[in-house]
Formats: structure tokens, C-alpha cells, sequence
């Protein structure tokens, strides 16, 4: 869930180190804000989905915050997160976050230059939405065939790009699919607000009847995350710790991730694994194998739309809720969005 939040503050270090841009004057905020991630002057591909001959009756749209698959990608990919308020708010920041993603961008390329040269988040994202609704069109006939639609905030295929080809292509039910099993406002909020953001500004109404699964962090085929701070504790600082009680053989089991990425290649698996491992004296840290393509992990997609369908629910209930710190009417505007699509 917080992977957006970890990127970007790996990204923003020298930058809240010694200077007056310091955390507190910044305000990374993990609530929404006024506006979203500001376009970015690029080509607009169109998103990549699986091939379907059949007119789609449901189209899932799985939505993430994406990561560049190319050394070349990685500029647009800061600069959209930087841009992004409902993630963090910068003073004048539409003047430093370019700034801070020309400075980044090197830095992380080198990172992403060390796992292959861009992140697989995509190519995963794909496979488990073929997965998904291979499965969907035999458990539920009756809202098929399915289509899966990736949407990501920061890469494309964008959100905004996926929803556009939604429409063009007459689907008649739009599932919004968080995939952050987690529900923040700053990782599935964003990705609901740019749903919102892409009808307002064209002020028309979808012609496709919306919902959404905004969070699932109990379902028995996944791993529930602990009523831990999300902030707290720092897996460094855990595996510190761990070293000094004498551990010496330490299993990192990323639960809040769905696929691999950079958070899984480079900070578990080289930051922690490889240089935390030899400062602190550890003799072995592993992590644990992704979800990724795993057969179980695309039965629990399949099951979460197939209960989402058969439940007639627009989203939860938590998301009719407002955050008591909130100051984004966006996210009220969002929230009325959804909750006022018929079924």
C-alpha cells in the first residue's frame, strides 16, 4: 500500500536532507488534495490488453500506480508522481517537482538499470488479469465475456487512456479493481480520483455503469497485514534490530505487494538482502517469492469481482466515509461519483 509513498521519498532524500525542504515543510500527506498529477507532454500510446473478439459486457480496469518498463520512462514517471497531489503536496509545486525529477532521474535509473532495466509491474498486471478473467467468463456467464483494462497513475497505459478505450469499445459494466489490497487515499484514492477527474473535465456522463473493489485486505486467499502504522516499522530498523537479538537468518515476506516491482527487486532484494545484510553481519536474508503469477493469486481476483458482482454494491461502505483530516473536495466529489452510478 505504501509503495507509492516509499518511491517517492526514496526520490525526494536529498531533498529533505540538511535543507529547508525538509518533511515537515514539504508535508508528504497521505490524504487527498486539491488537484492531481498535472499531464505530461509525451506520446499517448494506447493501453496494451489482451487481444478479445467478442464486444466486452465487463471490463475490469485494474488500476496501480504503474512503473517505467524502460531506462528511458523513468523521467515521466517522477515527473507524474511529483506532480500527483493527492500523494504529496511540495511548496510551488509545479516549479520544484520538475526540478526534483530531472535531479532523480539518474539516480534511478541506475536502480532500475540493476534489476533488468525497468520494472515488470505491467507484464505481471497482465498475466493475472488474463488469468482473472479467463476464469470469470466459466464462473460467471451471465456478465461475460470480461475484459481486463490496466490503468496506471504514473506510466501507460494511463488511467485516463485505459477509460477512453473503455468506452470506445461499448463495455456496458466498469469495475474500478484496486490493486492495493490496502485502501489509502494516496494510492487507490488517486487512481479513483483520475476516474472522476477524466468525466468532469470532459463533462459528460459514463456510459458505462461504475463500481469499485477499494480494498481487500481480508480475503482468505491473501495474507492479512497486522494493524501495524503504516509508517512503522521500518524494515531496515526491523532488520537491525533483528541482528542485534542475534538473528542471523531473516525471511522478508512482502505482503502488501500483488507482483514484483522496484520496492521487491531493488530494496528488499539488493538494499536489504545484499548491503544491509553485510553491515549488519546477517548471514543470510531471503524474500519471499511474489505473487505474481501464481494460479491462487488469480483465483482470488476471479472471486473478489465474481462476490463484488453478486453483492449489487457500488463500493464499501468505508469508502462513503470521509477522512476526518481531509481537505480535497475532489474526494467527496469522487465518493458521490461512484455512489451515485446506477446498477
Amino acid at each position: 500500500m505504501a509503495a507509492a509513498f516509499r518511491t517517492a521519498s526514496r526520490a525526494l532524500h536529498p531533498f529533505t536532507k540538511n535543507s529547508s525542504c525538509n518533511p515537515a515543510r514539504i508535508q508528504l500527506q497521505w490524504r487527498c488534495q486539491m488537484t492531481a498529477a498535472a499531464p505530461v507532454a509525451v506520446k499517448k500510446p494506447k493501453p496494451q490488453i489482451q487481444p478479445e473478439k467478442r464486444k466486452p459486457k465487463t471490463g475490469i480496469l485494474m488500476l496501480n500506480m504503474g512503473g517505467p518498463e524502460t531506462l528511458g520512462e523513468v523521467h515521466d514517471f517522477l515527473l507524474r508522481l511529483f506532480l500527483d497531489r493527492d500523494l504529496m503536496t511540495l511548496p510551488v509545486q509545479n516549479k520544484l517537482a520538475p526540478f526534483i525529477a530531472k535531479r532523480r532521474t539518474p539516480k534511478i535509473q541506475e536502480q532500475y538499470s540493476q534489476i533488468g532495466g525497468g520494472s515488470p509491474i505491467k507484464k505481471w498486471t497482465a498475466t493475472q488479469g488474463e488469468a482473472m478473467v479467463k476464469l470469470l467468463d466459466e464462473m460467471a456467464p451471465h456478465s461475460a465475456p470480461h475484459k481486463y483494462y490496466i490503468g496506471f497513475r504514473y506510466v501507460h497505459p494511463l488511467t485516463e487512456e485505459a477509460i477512453e478505450l473503455m468506452e470506445e469499445e461499448g463495455v456496458e459494466r466498469a469495475i474500478a479493481f484496486t490493486q492495493y489490497p490496502q485502501y489509502s487515499c494516496s494510492t487507490t484514492g488517486s487512481s479513483l480520483n483520475a476516474i472522476y477527474r477524466y468525466y468532469n473535465t470532459k463533462g459528460a456522463k459514463p456510459k458505462m455503469k461504475w463500481s469499485t473493489i477499494d480494498r481487500w485486505p481480508t480475503h482468505p486467499l491473501l495474507v492479512q497485514v497486522g494493524p501495524m502504522p503504516w509508517l512503522g516499522p521500518q524494515t531496515d530498523e526491523t532488520i537491525k534490530g533483528l541482528c542485534q537479538r542475534g538473528k542471523r537468518n531473516i525471511l522478508l515476506v512482502p505482503i502488501a505487494f500483488t507482483s514484483d516491482h522496484i520496492e521487491t527487486l531493488y530494496e528488499l532484494d539488493i538494499e536489504y538482502s545484499q548491503k544491509l545484510a553485510t553491515e549488519c553481519g546477517v548471514e543470510n536474508i531471503r524474500r519471499a517469492e511474489s505473487l505474481n503469477g501464481n494460479p491462487l493469486f488469480a483465483k482470488a481476483l476471479a472471486d473478489l469481482v465474481q462476490s463484488h458482482l453478486q453483492s449489487n454494491e457500488i463500493c464499501s461502505k468505508q469508502l462513503t466515509l470521509c477522512c476526518p483530516l481531509c481537505v480535497n473536495p475532489v474526494c467527496r466529489e469522487t465518493k458521490s461519483f461512484f455512489t451515485s452510478q446506477e446498477q
